[in-house]
């Protein structure tokens, strides 16, 4: 058998050839990523390690009145023009889909007759291949092979410019807040569920002769809070625990994790350290609506920056390294729901300005907090299954502590991005009388259905098809604030002491009442 001389030449080999420069081109993808990357915190960039978020965005396409509404709703008004702006984006992919077909037709047809022409040359095609065809044989190879060049070119800038358009329909999709249950009321009043311990001022006039005092003052007066001290090692916003208060901390946290685990959740001591991405996963950003910081992030060095390390930064709460305990997992259904219960310490910025209402304990800017989160079936009966059993602990230990507190089904204005739907519980705080009556939130509740799931890749197999489980999570206990609670209700002038609650004292050296102590 004679072989012929001519040597092979690999198709792509022949197209990727240096050819004359060509002028600079300014595409979509360009002004997209720079957009992008103008508006994006650096603890929100997604790192290639980070978990692939998949938002349902057919159904936001779908569906834009609905989200633009349920924005608004929420009054997350940047992000109510988002919904319109993905049915934009999403017109112009498919225009550039429809101008890469074309394109990729013409380059295989060329690519064939490069690489065999014998074999283009028996090929039965329509009409108008044939057509094509005769005509790639009557020119010569070098301007087959010029053309092919320039699709190859001209099918790369299309490519990137696809590639652009589904990034940036990703990151408004991803910025968009859950939709609101049909049990939230909209707007920003709050529904009042119910009650829990009596008040403790009474109905009798008498009772209204009582001496209040705030935490503030108690915690001077018996020598068990620093705030002084704290603001020179720190700044304002941190505090020391002295003494009572201090073992009083530990034992709501003991309280707490034992009336946990008493109901079946199981104990994770997690993280203070998540990555960035990850907050943001679960409905956490860095800054809020006006840009203020809410989330401390730890320098990076200019190396691990350059090596695009991902930013660090200090949670907020134990629901985020929870949450992350199942990014990219797949869950058996048989275990679901998942109920977990951390102790933690978290970080606030919260750069708003400090006032009387926050004075003391009630905002800080670190605090230790036990916190409940569970995986449930991705339907909502059993998340609020789930969701009833942590408000039904929040009630038994708040109720046992001694406290007047009120339940509240919170508004859409006060649901944060990844909640469906949210329980406050408000504890009486009499240094709070003349301002909002005295209320003050202590514990919270929220059903997240598969806002953070889908954004940490955790599935499930269900009648098996792969699906998202929903996410529930819960406060068991914000210590500073039920502390403060805690001293300003359980304050008694006439001997200057505060009553220690009985579920607490077994942590408490059995003791009964604080009183004044010999600082040393």
């Amino acid at each position: 058998m004679k072989l012929s001389r001519r040597p092979f030449t690999c198709v792509q080999c022949l197209l990727s050839r240096p050819q004359q420069p060509r002028p600079r081109q300014f595409h979509g993808s360009s002004r997209l990523r720079s957009a992008a990357a103008a508006t994006a915190d650096p603890a929100t960039i997604r790192p290639t390690i980070a978990p692939k978020a998949v938002v349902d965005i057919k159904h936001i396409r779908q569906n834009p009145a609905l989200y633009e509404r349920n924005c608004v709703e929420r009054n997350y008004k940047a992000q109510a023009a988002y919904p319109a702006r993905i049915i934009e984006l999403f017109d112009q992919w498919q225009a550039r889909q429809r101008d890469g077909r074309a394109l990729r037709e013409r380059s295989n047809l060329l690519r064939r007759e490069l690489a065999n022409p014998a074999t283009t040359r028996g090929d039965s095609g329509g009409d108008e291949e044939a057509a094509a065809l005769r005509d790639l044989r009557a020119r010569p190879r070098d301007a087959v092979l010029a053309e092919a060049r320039d699709l190859k070119d001209r099918i790369a800038v299309i490519e990137a410019d696809e590639g652009a358009l589904t990034d940036e329909m990703q990151r408004l999709a991803v910025a968009i807040p859950n939709l609101t249950s049909d049990a939230t009321p909209r707007g920003s009043e709050p529904f009042v569920l119910g009650y829990i311990n009596e008040h403790p001022e009474g109905e009798a006039a008498a009772a209204s002769d009582r001496i209040w005092r705030s935490h503030v003052h108690i915690g001077a007066e018996l020598g068990l809070l620093d705030f002084a001290g704290a603001a020179t090692t720190s700044g304002w916003g941190w505090y020391y625990l002295l003494g009572e208060a201090a073992q009083l901390e530990q034992a709501l946290v003991a309280y707490a994790l034992a009336t946990a685990t008493r109901s079946g959740w199981t104990q994770v001591s997690a993280p203070s350290v998540v990555y960035g991405h990850m907050a943001a996963a679960c409905g956490f950003q860095p800054r809020d609506a006006h840009g203020e910081q809410q989330v401390y992030g730890i320098a990076q060095s200019r190396a691990d920056a350059e090596r695009g390390r991902p930013e660090l930064v200090l949670a907020g709460t134990a629901e985020i390294p929870l949450a992350g305990m199942k990014a990219d997992a797949a869950l058996d259904e048989s275990e679901l729901p998942l109920r977990r219960v951390g102790v933690s310490r978290c970080f606030r910025a919260e750069a708003g300005a400090r006032g009387v209402d926050t004075k003391g304990l009630y905002r800080v800017h670190e605090f230790t907090k036990v916190e409940l989160f569970a995986w449930s079936a991705p339907d909502g009966a059993s998340a609020a299954d789930v969701f009833d059993e942590m408000v039904d602990m929040q009630t038994e230990m708040l109720q046992s502590l001694g406290l007047h507190c009120r339940v509240l089904e919170m508004p859409s204005h006060d649901l944060g991005a990844s909640a469906t739907r949210k329980c406050d519980i408000e504890a009486f705080f009499p240094s709070r009388r003349e301002r909002n009556g005295g209320w003050g939130e202590v514990t919270s509740a929220s059903i997240c259905t598969d806002y953070q799931t889908r954004r940490l890749a955790t599935r499930v197999r269900v009648d098996g098809k792969m699906t998202y489980p929903w996410t529930v999570n819960a406060t068991a206990m914000a210590v500073p604030r039920v502390l403060a609670a805690l001293l300003e209700n359980g304050w008694d002038e006439s001997d200057m002491t505060v009553t220690i609650p009985e579920v607490l004292r077994p942590w408490m050296d059995g003791k009964e009442k604080i009183g004044r102590r010999k600082i040393r």
